[in-house]
């Protein structure tokens, strides 16, 4: 009995039976950050995309978790996402949209407005947003999305937003840009039917799907705010062979299944080993 007594308390200071470790040595983790803001016309873009394996842990270390907020829908632009970040991983929120001029840089670009070019994307992140369109009804270009560029508005229609990346590790969809608004014609798709929507004189403008980072969709009429970005999250994942974390805050989803250990964060928090 004294023996058993001895392996448990081994066991809690991290070591398992037989003198292995049971923290792991590193897990896989995704960063997403929070979605563009859509502005009159121009969209807004995906955050930050980041995904990996081999970020090494250390027992008894807190590794602090940021789940960004998205950017604002508003006029004449909107407002950037916020970063996400997981320890030293950092994703860059996504860009605003703009009404006429052009969109913002950020972990995807946000869309160009009527006279403007799309936004720039952060390599490894994300892509650029597309540009406006002035030529008949004025249209504004799609955000730029994980998995591809927004594209630019044409006479009376607003870009698409780009495509989103699907996780290996949650097997769900993430960043898609916002679609662009155009004034009297027809408005842009958000990408991966997670960015927002854009909206043809404001009907059907649609916000990023929160939790995915995804952008706003633009409104399609001067002086009117666009969608909202979507906010952004944190998930890492490591096999099940190895022991629980000691303690989270930020109330994350903790799940195991298929050989894995998984936390997911839809805010802010932390983990130690």
């Amino acid at each position: 009995m004294p023996l058993l007594g001895t392996r448990g308390a081994a066991s809690a200071r991290g070591f398992g039976f037989g003198g292995g470790p049971s923290v792991t040595p590193t897990v896989e983790y995704l960063v997403v950050a929070g979605g563009g803001g859509g502005s009159d016309f121009g969209a807004g873009g995906a955050g930050g995309y980041r995904t990996a394996a081999g970020f090494a842990v250390s027992a008894g270390t807190p590794i602090t978790v940021t789940v960004g907020s998205g950017g604002a829908g508003n006029t004449p632009n909107g407002s950037n996402g916020l970063n996400s970040a997981f320890g030293s991983i950092i994703s860059t929120g996504g860009g605003y949209g703009y009404k006429d001029l052009s969109g913002n840089s950020g972990g995807s670009g946000g869309g160009g407005g009527y006279n403007g070019s799309g936004g720039s994307g952060t390599a490894g992140q994300g892509n650029n947003g597309g540009a406006g369109n002035i030529t008949g009804s004025p249209a504004g270009g799609g955000g730029g999305g994980s998995g591809a560029i927004g594209s630019a508005a044409t006479t009376n229609k607003g870009g698409n937003g780009g495509v989103g990346s699907t996780s290996s590790i949650t097997g769900a969809t993430y960043a898609g840009g916002g679609g662009g608004g155009c004034s009297s014609g027809t408005a842009g798709s958000g990408g991966s039917s997670i960015g927002g929507n854009g909206g043809v004189n404001g009907s059907g403008v649609g916000n990023g799907v929160i939790n995915t980072g995804s952008g706003g969709g633009g409104y399609g009429s001067s002086g009117n705010a666009g969608g909202s970005g979507g906010l952004g999250i944190v998930v890492i994942r490591y096999p099940d062979s190895y022991a629980a974390a000691t303690s989270t805050t930020g109330s994350p989803t903790i799940t195991v299944t298929g050989g894995y250990r998984i936390y997911k964060w839809t805010g802010s928090g932390s983990i130690t080993f």
